[in-house]
C-alpha cells in the first residue's frame, strides 16, 4: 500500500532518505511538527515526500543501531499535522516509514527486528495495525510480520 490521496483515491509516489542538516530549518519553519527533530540529529533521521515535490516532507522518523541487541529502535515517529486524523490528506505514511525500518534491520541482518517505545494511547495501534508484539517495556516486530509490513507498505515506494 504506498501513499493514496486520501481524495482521489490515487497511489502517490514517494521517496525515503535520510534527513540533511539543512532540512531541519525547514522541517522547524513548516509548522507541522511537534518535535523538535534537531535533538534527534545525533540519530538517524529519515524523511519521506511524494516523488515530484521534495519541498514538502510528509513524515520523520529517527532510528537508532543497537547492533548488540541485533535490532533497529524506533526513537520517534512523526507524520505532518495535515496528514494526521481523520481530515488527512494523504494515508500510510507511518506505514510506508515503519516498513523502511524493518529493511533497514533486515540489511543490517537484524532479520527485520524493530522495536519502539510508544505513548500508551497508541500500543493497540501499533499491535493491530502494524503487528508489533509485546517485548517488556517495547513493542517490536521480526521476521515474518516485518515482511509482510515490507510487501504492504515499502515495496511500493522503492517501484
Amino acid at each position: 500500500m504506498p501513499l493514496i490521496d486520501k481524495k482521489s483515491g490515487k497511489s502517490l509516489k514517494s521517496v525515503i532518505e535520510e534527513v540533511v542538516k539543512s532540512d531541519y530549518q525547514r522541517i522547524k519553519k513548516s509548522k507541522q511538527y511537534k518535535f523538535d527533530w534537531r535533538k534527534e540529529s545525533d540519530n538517524e533521521v529519515y524523511k519521506i515526500y511524494l516523488k515530484d515535490n521534495d519541498n514538502e516532507i510528509l513524515g520523520l522518523m529517527s532510528l537508532i543501531d543497537v547492533p548488540e541487541e541485533f535490532r533497529i529502535h524506533l526513537k520517534l515517529i512523526e507524520v505532518g499535522s495535515k496528514n494526521r486524523g481523520k481530515e488527512k490528506e494523504i494515508e500510510n505514511i507511518a506505514g510506508c516509514l515503519i516498513a523502511f525500518a524493518c529493511q533497514v534491520a533486515f540489511d543490517k541482518d537484524y532479520f527485520g527486528f524493530v522495536s519502539l517505545k510508544p505513548k500508551t494511547r497508541l500500543i493497540d495501534l501499533y499491535q493491530n495495525k502494524y503487528g508489533f508484539r509485546q517485548y517488556g517495556r517495547l513493542l517490536g516486530i521480526e521476521q515474518e510480520s516485518s515482511r509482510e509490513l515490507i510487501k504492504k507498505y515499502w515495496l511500493h515506494v522503492k517501484e
